[in-house]
This record gives structure tokens, C-alpha cells and sequence, in this order.
């Protein structure tokens, strides 16, 4: 089986600015949930759009699936990966819920009777199935994005890209947020993507990638990654409350879970 992405080189600058991807290179494979943490200007979010087949790639190589991303394999990328953004109201192009997740739908010339079904299905899997009727944009913040992953559900695809998708929410519907994601993985076997600044949202993933002025420069688990605590720091990025206290009382640079701090106090 080919790996879920692999991007080999890749490089790009915008027109005639300066370089914001510096040759990154990576492999993911499937199933595997992946954070990418950066500061603002790091390069993450080109990396999403060229993994996303959102714009062209000029300098490199990235493959979803098998396939080669060209502007010519756009629309077969686009089967395979699913983005839900950081605002769900610039996603959002029906009348109401249900019209909206079915907007995706609606090019693949199914039956009104299949895409009601799917489009059900996908809503109840991210527990929206009672507002089919309801206006998206009188919803909440949390019930919003879930209509918005419900669109990218409803699709199938193998891949989701979440684009700092928690950012406009408060911590406990970030928290709820990300247990949908979960649970979707879980359930459909998705490669999951996980662009965030909210550093302890990735204490969960199998690997988090770092980016800096457009280069990879960490890659590994949480374990291996937050012994670089002053690495994290110096490039901006703000320590999950467990590590900042750990360094504090314990002087160490180290991952560290709630439950393994609260044993060593």
C-alpha cells in the first residue's frame, strides 16, 4: 500500500516574495494522526495547500495516495482529501444544513434518495442529525464546524485537513471538536492533519511536525518533540500548561501527561 502523503523537496515562494517553503520533505502513513504546529509565517498553511492540490505545485513533489499532485490530478486529490477550515461561515453555501452538506454531493450525480441518505449519515456522525433543517449560521461556533466536517464526511475521503479548525472556538468546544475527529478516525480509518498554534491539542497525535521560517526542522512524537521545550519557545510557540509547569518546578524538559505531573507533586 502507498503511504497516505509523501512530499519529497518541496520548496515554493509566491510570485516574486520570498521563499515561504524551504525544500520540506516527509512521509505519513495511513491512519496516523499528524499535528503541524508553526508560527504565524512559518509555511504551514502553503503546506496545506499544496498537500490539499489547492494551488499548484512548482518545486518538489507531493503524492496523495499514489497519485502525483499536478494541476492535471487536481480533482482526483480532491476525492481523497477533505479541509475544514479555521471559519466554517466562509464554508457554508446553503440555505440550510442539510443543502449545505449536500453541496458537495451534488457533482457526483447521485439520486436525491442516495445523497439524503448520505448526507444524514454524515450528520449524525458528528451528532447534527436533528438540525437538517436549521440555518447554519444561527448556529454556535461548535455547531458549525461539525456541519462543516459533515460536508467533508459526507464526501468519503481517506484524508482530513483541519485548518486551525478549533482556533474561533473556546477551550471546551475545542475539546469536543477534536473528539468528532477522533472518533471519525477511528470509525472510517482516516489520516487526520492537524494544523494548529494551540500546542496542547497535539498531546494526542502519533507525530507533530515543527515548522520555522518555512523549514521542518522537528519531527517525532509528542514524547520526542517536547524534549525541545526551548526549541518550541525561542521559535514562539506557547508550551501546553502540563510541560510550562513541569519546567518550572522540576526544571525538565520533558513530555509529561496531567496524571504523571499530579504523581510527581
Amino acid at each position: 500500500m502507498q503511504p497516505a502523503i509523501v512530499v519529497k523537496h518541496l520548496s515554493y515562494q509566491y510570485d516574486e516574495g520570498p521563499q515561504v517553503l524551504n525544500d520540506v520533505s516527509f512521509t505519513i502513513e495511513h491512519g496516523e494522526w499528524i499535528s503541524i504546529v508553526g508560527h504565524n509565517g512559518s509555511g504551514k498553511s502553503t503546506l496545506l495547500k499544496l498537500m490539499g492540490a489547492i494551488i499548484p505545485v512548482t518545486d518538489g513533489e507531493v503524492h496523495i495516495d499514489g497519485i502525483r499532485v499536478t494541476e492535471d490530478t487536481f480533482s482526483d486529490v480532491h476525492e481523497k482529501v477533505g479541509i475544514v477550515f479555521q471559519n466554517p461561515d466562509n464554508q457554508f453555501v446553503g440555505a440550510t444544513v442539510e443543502d449545505d452538506v449536500a453541496f458537495g454531493l451534488e457533482n457526483y450525480g447521485i439520486s436525491y434518495d442516495e445523497m439524503h441518505r448520505s448526507v444524514l449519515d454524515a450528520l449524525n456522525d458528528v451528532d447534527m442529525g436533528a438540525y437538517l433543517t436549521h440555518e447554519p449560521h444561527h448556529l454556535s461556533g461548535g455547531q458549525k464546524q461539525r456541519v462543516a466536517i459533515a460536508g467533508v464526511i459526507a464526501l468519503s475521503p481517506n484524508i482530513i485537513i483541519l485548518d486551525e479548525a478549533t482556533s474561533m472556538l473556546d477551550p471546551e468546544g475545542r475539546i469536543e471538536i477534536l473528539d468528532v475527529i477522533r472518533k471519525l478516525q477511528r470509525e472510517k480509518h482516516l489520516t487526520v492533519i492537524h494544523i494548529t498554534h494551540h500546542l496542547e491539542e497535539t498531546l494526542e497525535s502519533n507525530r507533530i511536525f515543527v515548522m520555522n521560517k518555512g523549514e521542518l526542522i522537528l519531527c517525532g512524537t509528542p514524547e520526542e518533540i517536547y524534549t525541545h521545550s526551548e526549541t518550541l519557545i525561542t521559535i514562539g510557540l506557547d508550551l501546553p500548561f502540563e510541560m510550562k509547569l513541569n519546567r518550572l518546578i522540576f526544571n525538565e524538559d520533558a513530555f509529561v501527561t496531567e496524571m504523571e505531573l499530579l504523581n510527581k507533586l
